[in-house]
């Protein structure tokens, strides 16, 4: 987990400018993180936190030289699968606006307004399984 969270640290606070604070939410411990590994590196990862029928995806990133290769794409699918083992019935997860697209891709609809998180655009987005 530490390279998932070295990826994460990388890709939200060095990249992106999101305080190390909002980053580390303090809920990895209960979350399963899923993780890309091509080359025997780590170049993705994602946090799954399941409550109830729901679960909340997360902290997805993927490291900036294996962008635009399918890897969120292949992160997403592993979500879903997972997720539906764990017997959700849904996926929530706030997307960067940027990044809509992909989550549509995916299946995913958005939800109520855009609205500003670590200071950044951000929409809130649901997936029936």
């Amino acid at each position: 987990m530490l390279e998932a969270l070295a990826l994460r640290y990388e890709v939200f606070c060095r990249e992106q400018g999101v305080p190390e604070f909002e980053e580390l939410d303090g809920r990895d411990a209960e979350g399963i993180h899923l993780v890309a590994i091509a080359d025997g590196e780590l170049v993705g990862t994602c946090r799954l936190l399941h409550v109830g029928h729901t679960v909340q995806l997360s902290r997805l990133a993927v490291r900036a030289d294996a962008r635009r290769q399918g890897i969120a794409t292949k992160l997403l699918e592993l979500a879903d699968a997972d997720s539906r083992e764990l017997g959700a019935k849904r996926l929530v997860l706030h997307a960067q606006t940027y990044a809509r697209e992909l989550y549509e891709g995916a299946g995913y609809r958005a939800r109520g307004k855009v609205f500003r998180e670590a200071g950044i655009e951000h929409l809130a987005m649901e997936k029936v399984l």
